[in-house]
């Protein structure tokens, strides 16, 4: 199974870069989307369809913000939409799809900007933490991917001493990665990649992308359950209709 975690940065705008074409060279069995900012109906889903993949969107109730999407070559047993915690839902940020041998989430976890918005991170973080230690107990073969806006340690950033004291890298954002990582899941890219300056997300300012200047926002999290089933995990930094590039796992049932 091939699992691709994207933050679009606007889906619609990502389709005006040829969305689709990467989509039919890419061909994940299960892609995960991450700021959407868009309505279901805003989007082209014929383009999606022709290509064979059913598709699933949680949009913010506030337009052309956030929302989070699965794009699935196999119809999921079930799909979750939201967490069920009015505090994190209206923002549109988790959506997870039931399989067979696994359960996958798209999960766009918020940046902190400013004040306010770092104080409904960190409790996002803490709630988002334990709604997965509980659905762990329904569901132990899970793969939480997503942008997460976390940089967990000094070699997934670019400038690690001057951004210490930055959202993204603060001790508290790390600490609760450590946290997440003890509950019981893996990094899978840093499970089989320990090369420094591999990065998902650049700032469009200061030709911050040429010059690699970047942070590894995006992750595919997996449950310990499937440390084994991990064939590949890698970045695609190719692929450039965002900010941020898409990270990619893939798993062998079989194994």
């Amino acid at each position: 199974m091939k699992i691709i975690s994207y933050n679009v940065n606007g889906i619609r705008a990502a389709f005006k870069k040829d969305f689709i074409g990467w989509l039919a060279s890419a061909k994940p069995d299960v892609l995960c989307l991450q700021e959407t900012k868009a309505q279901e109906e805003q989007v082209d889903v014929e383009a999606i369809e022709k290509l064979g993949y059913h598709h699933y969107w949680f949009s913010a109730q506030k337009k052309g913000y956030s929302g989070v999407a699965l794009i699935c070559k196999q119809k999921p047993n079930h799909i979750e939409f939201g967490t069920g915690i009015e505090q994190m839902d209206f923002e549109g940020r988790v959506i997870r799809a039931d399989f067979d041998e696994c359960s996958v989430i798209s999960m766009y976890l918020p940046s902190g900007t400013n004040l306010d918005r770092l104080e409904y991170k960190f409790q996002f973080m803490d709630e988002m933490s334990t709604y997965l230690e509980e659905l762990k107990k329904q569901i132990p073969n899970l793969i939480v991917c997503g942008d997460y806006n976390i940089c967990h340690k000094a070699i997934d950033i670019h400038d690690p001493v001057r951004n210490k004291k930055v959202s993204g890298f603060l001790p508290e954002e790390r600490a609760w990665m450590d946290q997440l990582i003890n509950q019981g899941f893996i990094d899978s890219f840093r499970e089989l990649n320990q090369e420094p300056h591999q990065y998902s997300w650049w700032s469009y300012r200061a030709n911050s992308r040429a010059n690699n200047k970047g942070w590894r926002l995006d992750y595919a999290m997996v449950t310990k359950s499937l440390q084994e089933k991990i064939s590949r995990a890698y970045i695609l930094s190719e692929a450039h209709h965002s900010d941020h590039c898409p990270v990619a796992v893939e798993l062998d049932f079989n194994k």
